[in-house]
């Protein structure tokens, strides 16, 4: 009896589940029941059964962004071929408050260093800055609800645990974060190729976000326009840019030696 308990017990989790991604109405409503963070909502395009918009506007309630999709997607991404027209992502781990990270930088007695990752779609590129911003001491990570990957599976394997320690919040408005940020004494950094400082003659030891932009046009134009000043990693090779990860480690790693030698 106890063996076969056992055996039960060390069977993998299903595949849709292992990934992060939730499939049908039944594990939807069952997700948002026992509170569980759904990141995004993906319905069929045109779907009118009520039962399903309920469970949309609930998703939508608890946080979730809800978005309509042609069914063919759906079915394209489905490892159960049974998705009844939706697919959740549901999260790796919980996202934290703005307050939260400030408290974190204030229990250890430290100016606040965040990142703020602008519309960052790679799960690698996230997961790799979260596995940095917990080495190098970071107080906590910022990312979108919109346009941007969230605490998926693949980010949480990618962060070598450190989704567990790093907080993350996740916010409905970048440009309105960075103003309060701003307001709380927090200077704002963004990252540019035409940078207005190169990066080691700015000063990081303040309060400091560092900016993150998106993989392929960098950071939006109202995020760039909220900076308080940009910083240009220095390129001596062929290829004008670095990878978003790659980026946030010099910066994350130039913000430690600035402050601790």
């Amino acid at each position: 009896m106890d063996q076969k308990r056992s055996r039960r017990a060390a069977q993998p989790l299903p595949a849709e589940e292992n990934s992060g991604q939730l499939e049908g109405r039944n594990a939807l409503a069952e997700a948002l029941r026992s509170g569980r963070t759904v990141d995004k909502v993906l319905i069929a395009a045109g779907e009118t059964d009520q039962n399903l918009q309920r469970l949309a506007a609930q998703a939508k309630e608890a946080g979730a962004v809800v978005i309509a999709v042609d069914r063919r997607k759906l079915d394209a991404m489905s490892l159960t071929r049974a998705h009844q027209g939706v697919i959740a992502q549901v999260a790796a781990h919980a996202y934290a408050e703005i307050d939260d990270l400030f408290e974190e930088a204030a229990s250890r007695g430290e100016n606040p260093l965040f990142v703020i990752c602008d519309e960052l779609s790679d799960p690698h590129n996230l997961g790799a800055i979260l596995r940095t911003a917990e080495c190098a001491g970071a107080h906590g990570v910022i990312i979108p609800k919109r346009r941007s990957v969230g605490l998926t599976a693949v980010v949480a394997k990618v962060s070598a645990g450190a989704v567990e320690y790093m907080k993350v919040a996740r916010v409905t408005n970048l440009a309105a974060t960075i103003r309060e940020l701003k307001q709380r004494g927090v200077w704002v950094v963004g990252t540019a190729a035409e940078g207005a400082i190169p990066l080691y003659q700015a000063d990081l030891t303040n309060p400091t976000a560092i900016v993150i932009g998106n993989e392929g046009v960098g950071m939006g134009r109202l995020i760039r326009e909220s900076c308080d000043f940009t910083v240009s990693i220095p390129m001596r090779g062929q290829i004008s840019s670095l990878n978003a990860s790659a980026a946030a480690s010099i910066l994350l790693y130039e913000a430690v030696r600035q402050r601790f030698g």
